[in-house]
C-alpha cells in the first residue's frame, strides 16, 4: 500500500489507527479537527466528541476552514450543529430567544450564520443586537469621553471660552501669581481646550481585526468599538477584518450587527496582507493610530510583516498590537512575534474591553502605550 493511501486510511480511521503511519503537522491538525467532531467513543469508534464549549468551537471552525475544502467545511459545519446539540437552538426561534445571550453565543451564531435557517435568522440577529446594545451601554460613553478628551487636551489654547476652561491646569499655571496676604490667586492666563470645527477629523484610527476562529470574542467587541468611533466626527475610523483575505468593513460601521454578520469567522491568517492594506490608507502618519487585533499566528510572511510595522512606526504612526480584546483571560498567541513587534515600537499585549477606552486615549495623546500597559498590569511583548 502506498504512503498516500496509508495516510488517507489513517485520517479516515482516526487515532486508533496510529500504527498505520505517522502524520505531519498539517495532517495532525486535520486529524484533530476530525476527531473533535467525530471523536472516539467507548468502543474506539468515532462519535460526537466536540462538546459545547464556544471557545473550543471557534478554534475548531478555524481549523476546519484552514485544512478542508469549502464543500467539506459545509458538511462538517452541518454535522457540528447536529452533534453539538445546537440543532434545536438554531431551528427554533422560541428556544433561541429564551437563552441568556452573551459574547460567546454571539460568536457562535456569527460563526454558524450560514447554517442558520431563514426562519431563525431574525431571532438570531435580535439575540446578537441585544448583546451589542448591552456592550454599547457599558462602554460606548466611556470610549467617546476618553477619545474626545484625549483629542481636546492635545490642542490647548490660552484663550478658551469659559465653558472650555481647564481649571486644574489654569491654577497650576498661575500659582506663581498667588497673593498670600490677600489669599488670592491672580489669573493671568486661562488654559483650556480649543473647540474644533466638526467638519474635519483630527485623528485617523485604523482597526485591523483578525477574524480567524480563535478571535471571535475580539471581533464582537471590535465591531462595537468601531461603530462608536465612527460616530465621532473628530476621528476618521476605518475597520478592516482579515483572515487570508482582507475586507474593508468601514461602510458597515453604522450598524455593528450587520458588520458582525458580514464577517466570516474561521480560516487562516495573513496579517502581513492586512497591514499592507492599512499602509495604503495612511494619509498623515503623525495623526494616525493603527490598532492590530490578532493572536499573531501568522500564516503569511512574518519578516515582511515586521518590516511593514517598522516602516509605519518610523514614519510616525502609532501602532498598537492587541493579542486579544476580550475578558477570556490569558490568550494563546505567538510570543516570539509579539516580542519582536514590541521591540520595534509596536507594543503587544492583551487588553480587556473595559480598558480599551483608556488605551486608545493614551495612543491618541501619543503617550507611552507600553508604559501604560505595564502600569495596568498587562504583560507587553512577553
Amino acid at each position: 500500500m502506498t504512503d498516500e493511501r496509508l495516510r488517507r486510511w489513517r485520517l479516515l480511521l482516526g487515532p486508533e489507527a496510529d500504527q498505520l503511519c505517522g502524520l505531519g503537522d498539517d495532517d495532525t491538525r486535520r486529524d484533530s479537527a476530525l476527531t473533535a467532531l467525530y471523536g472516539g467513543d467507548s468502543d474506539g469508534k468515532r462519535g460526537a466528541g466536540l462538546g459545547a464549549s464556544s471557545p473550543k468551537l471557534h478554534r475548531w471552525l478555524g481549523d476546519v476552514r484552514t485544512y478542508f475544502p469549502k464543500s467539506v467545511v459545509q458538511v462538517m459545519q452541518r454535522d457540528a450543529v447536529e452533534r453539538l446539540g445546537l440543532t434545536k437552538l438554531l431551528l427554533e426561534p422560541e428556544l433561541l430567544s429564551s437563552v441568556e445571550p452573551d459574547v460567546n453565543l454571539v460568536g457562535t451564531l456569527v460563526s454558524l450564520s450560514h447554517a442558520i435557517p431563514a426562519r431563525t435568522r431574525e431571532t438570531a440577529r435580535a439575540v446578537v443586537r441585544q448583546v451589542v446594545e448591552e456592550i454599547e451601554r457599558k462602554l460606548a460613553d466611556r470610549l467617546i469621553a476618553a477619545v474626545t478628551g484625549a483629542i481636546d487636551r492635545s490642542r490647548r489654547t490660552r484663550r478658551p471660552r469659559m465653558s472650555d476652561v481647564d481649571w486644574s491646569a489654569t491654577i497650576r499655571a498661575n500659582l506663581r501669581h498667588y497673593q498670600p496676604d490677600q489669599r488670592t490667586l491672580v489669573v493671568e492666563n486661562l488654559i483650556g481646550s480649543h473647540r474644533q470645527s466638526r467638519s474635519a477629523a483630527l485623528r485617523d484610527v485604523i482597526l485591523l481585526v483578525d477574524q480567524s476562529g480563535s478571535m471571535a470574542e475580539s471581533v464582537v467587541y471590535s465591531a462595537v468599538f468601531g461603530a462608536t468611533l465612527a460616530s465621532l466626527r473628530s476621528v476618521n475610523t476605518r475597520m478592516v477584518v482579515f483572515d487570508t483575505e482582507v475586507v474593508d468593513m468601514t461602510e458597515t460601521l453604522d450598524d455593528p450587527v450587520d458588520l458582525l454578520f458580514s464577517t466570516q469567522l474561521g480560516g487562516g491568517t495573513d496579517i502581513n496582507r492586512a497591514v499592507a492594506y492599512a499602509q495604503q490608507h495612511i494619509r498623515r502618519p503623525a495623526d494616525t493610530v493603527v490598532v492590530l487585533i490578532s493572536d499573531l499566528y501568522e500564516g503569511g510572511v512574518a519578516a515582511e510583516l515586521q518590516r511593514r510595522v517598522r516602516e509605519m512606526v518610523a514614519s510616525g504612526v502609532m501602532v498598537v498590537v492587541l493579542l486579544a480584546l476580550s475578558d477570556s483571560g490569558k490568550p494563546a498567541y505567538d510570543h516570539e512575534l509579539a516580542a519582536r513587534l514590541s521591540a520595534i515600537g509596536a507594543p503587544s499585549f492583551a487588553c480587556t474591553p473595559d480598558a480599551f477606552p483608556d488605551l486608545l486615549a493614551t495612543a491618541l495623546r501619543r503617550e507611552d502605550v507600553a508604559a501604560w500597559a505595564e502600569q495596568e498590569g498587562m504583560a507587553v511583548g512577553k
